[in-house]
């Protein structure tokens, strides 16, 4: 039987059940996450992520999808064209809009071709990735990029003729430490002393942490929670990509998957992280403070959320974009990926030359990271692949 493709510009008309059965495990792609994004203004009219999800039926039944959306902008991406942009309007041609298949604001490696378990994944995937490239033709965008898709949807997209992107992010992986001590064991004795000075800074300055999820800070707290994170971004001489409306939603509607951490000093909230948990793998995603003390920063954003994954026996814990100060703090080099077509050809094939050249220079700057782990060489964490 054939699939039917359509794209609508609102995940709300679609049943949460039936879009979540393809969801997985990954918060960042379930209905209410998505939705919330819609309904509090993130995305959507008068923002530059304008939705135009595809959806893949099979006898009216939803067996596949794409989070796609037109982009204005590159803003909110974490997979940096701006370069590419540039070059694309000086030659006086358009860059934006593109079409982007994301998370919004969401620098995650996840599934971007969706499947309904027990559907035939490979046909879906081929589907949507034609629908997707036809998508682009119709609207006539200059280029589709999909952005940290899982390895498998990597080599569907290549074969459909989309450049792969290397990047790097720092991951720390779970190798079935006991507790914080036993992590910290298998460090070489300089590295594991500059740990321990910094988490007992931190305790000495009388500063204490909850693990919350996120329903049980009270509105006060949220408040402050939300008063950190837009503090953060207005360092930057930016707004936040995500307002108030859009924290209380998902407070509400996807409690167990927020981890709060919220650091009090004397009992007062003065700083956080803002986590979210799927199956097997905590996500860092966005930190602020009221306050000034040492170490702070590294005890609230990396130290706690190790402990946290150590206790709750979690794999992995993604900790965001960028920062190789994460190295001595137990993270290791991961590759990212994304993958991008571009309508003119000359310009294809000008940045497929390109990232051959940049590709080399990850691998070389991931080579070099490795030699900078603060493990023993005895002690190196066991990666399993995902």
């Amino acid at each position: 039987m054939s699939l039917q493709l359509e794209r609508v510009a609102s995940l709300q008309a679609v049943a949460p059940g039936a879009w979540n059965a393809l969801a997985g495990d990954s918060p960042f792609l379930r209905h209410e996450f998505l939705t919330a994004l819609e309904r509090s203004g993130c995305v959507g009219r008068r923002t530059a992520w304008q939705p135009a999800y595809l959806l893949a039926t099979q006898a009216s039944e939803l067996v596949g999808a794409i989070p796609l959306y037109m982009k204005h902008d590159s803003r909110g991406e974490f997979v940096f064209d701006w370069g590419w942009a540039d070059a694309y309007e000086r030659s006086g041609r358009r860059y934006y809009p593109k079409l982007v298949a994301a998370v919004p604001f969401t620098p995650a490696t996840g599934a971007r071709l969706l499947v309904r378990p027990g559907a035939d994944v490979a046909r879906v995937r081929e589907e949507l990735i034609a629908g997707a490239l036809e998508a682009a033709a119709e609207l006539r965008v200059s280029s589709l990029h999909v952005l940290f898709p899982i390895e498998a949807e990597r080599e569907r997209l290549a074969a459909a003729g989309l450049l792969s992107r290397k990047a790097c992010q720092f991951h720390w992986h779970n190798d079935g430490y006991t507790d914080f001590d036993d992590f910290l064991a298998r460090f070489s004795s300089a590295k594991r002393k500059k740990a321990k000075r910094e988490r007992r800074r931190v305790a000495e300055a009388e500063i204490a942490f909850d693990h919350l999820r996120g329903d049980e800070p009270s509105d006060a707290e949220w408040d402050a929670i939300f008063e950190f994170y837009s503090r953060t971004f207005e360092r930057r001489g930016r707004p936040p990509y995500l307002n108030r409306a859009f924290f209380a939603e998902i407070a509400r509607t996807m409690p167990e998957n927020l981890v709060i951490i919220l650091a009090r000093f004397r009992g007062t909230p003065i700083a956080c992280a803002i986590c979210f948990r799927g199956g097997d793998t905590l996500y860092g995603r966005y930190w602020g403070s009221a306050a000034d003390f040492h170490s702070l920063h590294f005890e609230t954003c990396y130290y706690q959320g190790i402990d946290y994954c150590i206790r709750e026996r979690l794999a992995k814990f993604e900790p965001g974009t960028q920062g190789e100060h994460k190295i001595s703090r137990g993270f290791t080099p991961s590759a990212t990926w994304s993958c991008h077509w571009l309508g003119d050809r000359d310009f294809h094939d000008a940045v497929a030359d390109f990232l051959a050249r940049e590709t080399h220079h990850v691998d070389a700057y991931m080579d070099e990271l490795d030699d900078h782990v603060p493990y023993r060489d005895d002690a190196l964490p066991t990666i399993t692949a995902t």
